[in-house]
C-alpha cells in the first residue's frame, strides 16, 4: 500500500506541525504506554515495546498484540485476528504529539497522544485475545 498521496496531503494541512518519521516514532514510543485521546476523553492506550510490537486496549474492550511498520511517512498497524492494516501519521505541535489516521477526512478531529498515568490493564490469560 502506498500512502504517498495521503502523506502530501497531510503535510500541505499541516504545515504548522512537525510530521514525526516512523524512525522518531520509534524512538518516542518504545518502552512507553500511551493513551490516545480527542477533546480529553481517552478512548485507547497502547504499550509498545522493542521490535516494532505493540499492546492495544481500547477503552472497554479486550487487549490486542500486533506489530506496526512504516509505509513512507506513516505507520501501519497490524493485529492478528483484527480486521485490516491501519495507518496513521504522527506529528508534534510544540511539545505536543497528536496522531490522524491517514485515511481520516481534514475536517475528523486528531488524536492527542500523551504519556499514560498506568501500564495497561490486561489481566491473563486474554491478553493479546
Amino acid at each position: 500500500m502506498r500512502l504517498t498521496a495521503a502523506v502530501l496531503l497531510f503535510a500541505q494541512s499541516a504545515s504548522a506541525q512537525t510530521p514525526m518519521t516512523p524512525e522518531e516514532f520509534d524512538r518516542w514510543s518504545t518502552g512507553r504506554t500511551l493513551d490516545y485521546s480527542t477533546d480529553g476523553q481517552i478512548w485507547g492506550s497502547e504499550a509498545y515495546f522493542p521490535d516494532r510490537r505493540v499492546r492495544d486496549a481500547d477503552t472497554g474492550g479486550p487487549c490486542r498484540d500486533g506489530y506496526w511498520y512504516a509505509d513512507g511517512d506513516a505507520v501501519c498497524f497490524v493485529y492478528p485476528g483484527f480486521d485490516g492494516t491501519h495507518c496513521w501519521l504522527y506529528w508534534r505541535d510544540g511539545d505536543a504529539v497528536f496522531a490522524k489516521p491517514v485515511q481520516s477526512a481534514p475536517e475528523d478531529a486528531q488524536q492527542h497522544v500523551t504519556l499514560a498515568a498506568a501500564p495497561l490493564d490486561c489481566p491473563a490469560p486474554d491478553v493479546g485475545v
